[in-house]
């Protein structure tokens, strides 16, 4: 079976219960500051402790900022195509682009009728499924929709909105009709562990292939999505040993059979860390390293190996932290910079290059904040040079990260410690705790981060109130200056505070996360 060379994506598939709900918040916003590329949420109307899908996937867009979002799958018999596709229009565009679409035949015919859906024979729920994958797509298209079906139709329909992007079509799909309907019209192939394991899938996938190249089209333009389960140990059945076991199972897949994304059940928030540190890094290591020998025309290696396990090389420490600027802009920070705690590095200290990444992770989320700040201050610039209107300023600065997701501030820190806008804590599983046990003489300075946390979360508020005082005023007349100067003067004392506490956060934890790494 081909690899066909698809970018390798990663993903959690939690489980939408009411009664866990901000264990689940929690959860997704881990996967987000991990580096985890998506996130899917099973869709049964009918079963009592599910909250809805389509709500739940709207209030992680509007949470998140990277991941894409995908019902994986949803219940067709209870979703009408069009409903559901101007719904997925919306929040493609509400996410700028976000949403993939999983779509499932149906199954659970009881519960369905009695939650007042159809019930469909095997064929029928095929049949139906067809129609839908083809409205849907020519709903997308926008313009006037005519469609008659023997399950859906629609007839003169004016389509819209459009989505942000091309939003591509999972199918659900195991059986021989399925496979090739997908192989026909979909985008995306996505079985699960225990209704298709390993050794179903070559033979699944080339039924999916060769119905594609019966239609005309590569069966690499459809994307293999793959639910997996699993759980860390020593054990040798599949994804039940190690990190670098699960690597050398997954790289194998992807390599034999082309399945390119991996989707984890679980709601365990260490396992959401090491399948995000620890496994998706070492697949694509695994799986670039295999592709470059063939590239090269080498032969290809007998089986994916992963690195030996065993006490890493060690180094000099090469990450630097971000110095705060010379001069403050407003000169106005809400505290005294010379009173912070401090601690020493070791003099002969070296670091491992995996640590290290822990470290660099850091700079890498500060140095986002720091250019969305950047965005936001030129903005405000624009608005008072006469080049940009009010309501526009704030839409765009409502849109990034910094304002959008203020209740995960300092995203990498408030991800492993404790989330100080009360919103959500990740204490038992966060990186303070952890540091602390590991180098109690940090304990001082991560008091103080914590510290600085509630205050910047204080200046965020301060500068949302002038921004909805400006937006009120529209920035004209009298008051409408005066509240502009307000904006200004809280995005600079925002600017003076963010980049003092990034740069004594970065100072005071790089060493320590290079020696220690986050868990």
């Amino acid at each position: 079976m081909p690899d066909h060379e698809q970018e390798l994506r990663f993903g959690i598939f939690p489980t939408p219960e009411a009664a866990r709900l901000d264990d689940l918040l929690g959860l997704v916003q881990l996967a987000e500051v991990e580096g985890l590329d998506l996130v899917s949420v099973q869709d049964h109307p009918y079963q009592a402790k599910f909250v809805d899908t389509w709500t739940l996937l709207s209030v992680l867009g509007a949470r998140t900022s990277t991941l894409t979002l995908a019902p994986n799958v949803a219940s067709l018999p209870l979703r009408p195509p069009v409903v559901l596709a101007k719904a997925a229009a919306t929040l493609d565009l509400v996410t700028g682009g976000r949403v993939e679409l999983g779509l499932g035949a149906g199954a659970f015919w009881d519960a369905i009728v009695a939650a007042g859906g159809p019930r469909r024979t095997p064929k029928e729920a095929v049949d139906a499924l067809d129609e839908a994958v083809q409205l849907i797509k020519a709903y997308w298209a926008g313009g006037t929709v005519r469609f008659e079906g023997e399950h859906y139709r629609s007839v003169g329909l004016h389509a819209g909105p459009r989505p942000a992007h091309d939003i591509p079509v999972w199918l659900g799909a195991y059986k021989p009709r399925m496979l090739r309907l997908t192989g026909r019209l979909a985008d995306g192939w996505v079985p699960s562990m225990g209704y298709a394991d390993p050794p179903d899938l070559p033979e699944m996938s080339a039924a999916v292939d060769e119905a594609a190249l019966a239609a005309g089209r590569s069966p690499a333009s459809i994307r293999r999505v793959y639910n997996v389960f699993g759980r860390f140990g020593t054990g040798a059945d599949f994804l039940q040993g190690r990190p670098h076991e699960w690597a050398e199972q997954l790289a194998e897949l992807t390599l034999e059979v082309g399945t390119s994304t991996y989707v984890l059940g679980t709601d365990d928030p260490d396992a959401v860390r090491r399948w995000a540190t620890e496994v998706a890094p070492a697949v694509r290591e695994l799986v670039d390293a295999e592709r470059g020998r063939r590239a090269r025309g080498e032969a290809p290696s007998a089986e994916p190996t992963a690195a030996p396990e065993g006490v890493p090389a060690r180094q000099a420490l090469e990450v630097r932290a971000t110095p705060a600027p010379d001069a403050p802009v407003a000169g106005d920070v809400p505290w005294d910079e010379a009173d912070r705690p401090t601690h020493d590095e070791p003099v002969d200290a070296s670091y491992a290059p995996e640590l290290q990444a822990h470290a660099q992770h850091l700079v890498d989320i500060h140095d986002a904040l720091r250019s969305e700040l950047a965005q936001v201050r030129d903005l405000l610039d624009q608005v008072r040079r006469g080049r940009l209107t009010v309501g526009v300023a704030r839409s765009a600065i409502n849109t990034t990260t910094l304002r959008q997701n203020s209740w995960t501030l300092g995203a990498y820190c408030e991800s492993y410690c404790r989330i100080v806008t009360g919103h959500h804590t990740l204490e038992d599983h966060s990186l303070f705790p952890h540091l602390r046990r590991t180098e109690p003489g940090l304990r001082p300075v991560l008091a103080r981060l914590e510290h600085e946390h509630l205050v910047i979360h204080e200046v965020l508020e301060e500068f949302d109130r002038a921004l909805v005082r400006l937006v009120t005023d529209d920035g004209t007349g009298p008051s409408g200056e005066d509240a502009l100067d307000a904006v200004q003067h809280s995005v600079d004392r925002l600017t003076d505070t963010l980049l003092s506490h990034l740069a004594y956060e970065e100072q005071e934890l790089i060493g320590p996360l290079a020696r220690h790494g986050i868990a």
